[in-house]
């Protein structure tokens, strides 16, 4: 069925003002999103089908264009943050850290959840990519899991997960240099510092953290109920030396990250030092054969076959078509700004749906949400800021983050789960930016009405 649509949408005649490849392109995109939300195929065959597709349907010019998100420096990154995870957990620091939150929480399943929810922005400061804190967290609470005998598919299990999975990336966005969200978005709005940055997004994005942290403990309240065996008392095993490496090296690569306004290194740098230095003999933790067998290459293939998407909507003009779909009715309503508002988000969430890539979404949606706000007498400021949040608070499928991939990997979340999640997040993400972001911006020297 999916095949049939994209060659039923190939065959149809263009839209006024889309090109023809970029027909063809959000083509094979609709077909991809739908294997990627049914699960029909694994997750990486179904990105190796997208590459194939973009060139069978004549959507690029050639493989060198697929191939693109291949070459790209956050496929890398990936695998570098994935190593440190694979490192903290073979070296015993996963195991060392787990048996603390669980000595912590005294069998209650509440309030090991709480313990991840308050990890998220104090690691902030620490570790800003919420990729990293993902990679490295999920073995922390895989072994947690382990140790308290929690089911794979158990809701504490899925509560924890989906945690790790959707809400980690919102206490990045709060700083500036929390990863590329903030950093891209910036750069498209202009003019933003780091502490107006942090006092424009602190309130709508903490209360976003913990709006979505109710919201996925009442959709998994049955797994809260769990009591957790307690671990046996005993004094703790001395620290080994390869939790001393691993410790050393992921603290190198987060202070080589936290001042990156010093050295300018691309954030993929410190990710590949690391990830060089915890394979390296006599100094990491791990062998070449423990990395090949255990880090999880379907990360690296969904992730880079969305970013040679995302690449390939803008293109072949496909992302700017969808994005004057938004310029059309929006003007009419300058009397009323909170609704003009409320439409470019509206309108900003097909485009999240069909691309995957953040960046890809954010570079078509903010200068389009910004120059309609002008032309409506909007502060386009707000509108930039209003569309980034709709787009950011939201997945739809794990392709759509890289937290998102290695977690769905796993097999504790399914693709309907995430995408119902997704749907909610929808809900909150407007009801938000209305009645908290709006008149909180108001106060801080942002009015919705711009003068």
């Amino acid at each position: 069925m999916a095949v049939a649509l994209c060659a039923a949408l190939i065959a149809a005649p263009s839209p006024a003002g889309l090109p023809e490849p970029g027909k063809r392109v959000l083509a094979v995109a609709v077909l991809a999103i739908v294997l990627w939300c049914t699960e029909a195929m694994p997750a990486a065959v179904t990105g190796l089908i997208l590459v194939v597709g973009l060139v069978l349907s004549g959507g690029v010019p050639g493989f060198a264009q697929a191939l693109a998100g291949f070459a790209d420096p956050v496929a890398y990154f990936l695998i570098g943050v994935l190593t440190i995870g694979l490192a903290v957990s073979r070296s015993g620091l996963a195991e060392r850290v787990a048996r603390f939150f669980l000595r912590r929480s005294r069998g209650s399943a509440r309030s090991l959840y709480f313990q991840l929810l308050l990890a998220f922005p104090l690691l902030t400061f620490i570790l800003p990519s919420a990729t990293t804190r993902t990679g490295i967290l999920v073995h922390v609470y895989e072994q947690a899991l382990d140790m308290g005998q929690v089911p794979r598919r158990h809701p504490l299990a899925s509560a924890i997960m989906m945690a790790l999975s959707s809400i980690n990336r919102l206490a990045s966005t709060v700083l500036l240099t929390g990863g590329i969200t903030p950093m891209v978005s910036a750069a498209l709005i202009g003019g933003i510092n780091w502490s107006q940055w942090l006092l424009l997004m602190s309130v709508p994005y903490l209360s976003l953290l913990a709006v979505g942290s109710l919201l996925i403990y009442l959709l998994y309240r049955r797994g809260f109920t769990r009591k957790l065996p307690p671990l046996p008392d005993g004094r703790s095993r001395a620290w080994s030396g390869k939790e001393w490496r691993t410790l050393i090296i992921t603290a190198g690569a987060s202070l080589l990250w936290l001042t990156d306004s010093v050295h300018h290194f691309h954030p993929v740098v410190p990710a590949l030092l690391a990830w060089i230095f915890l394979v390296m003999p006599r100094v990491g933790v791990l062998s070449w054969t423990e990395f090949e067998r255990s880090i999880g290459w379907t990360n690296f293939f969904v992730l880079a076959s969305s970013l040679s998407l995302a690449h390939a909507l803008v293109d072949s003009g496909a992302s700017a078509w969808l994005a004057q779909l938004i310029v059309q009715s929006v003007p009419q309503f300058r009397d009323h700004p909170p609704l003009v508002v409320a439409i470019l988000m509206a309108a900003s969430i097909p485009v999240r749906l069909l691309i995957p890539n953040i960046t890809g979404f954010l570079a078509t949606t903010i200068p389009v949400a910004m120059s309609i706000g002008t032309a409506a007498g909007v502060n386009p400021l707000i509108c930039g800021l209003s569309v980034m949040i709709a787009g950011d608070a939201v997945l739809y499928y794990p392709a759509q983050s890289a937290s998102s991939i290695v977690i769905a990997e796993r097999g504790y979340l399914t693709a309907g789960e995430i995408f119902r999640f997704g749907v909610w997040m929808t809900v909150v993400a407007f009801c938000l930016v209305l009645f908290i972001a709006l008149p909180y911006w108001d106060v801080v020297g942002e009015p919705l009405r711009k003068l």
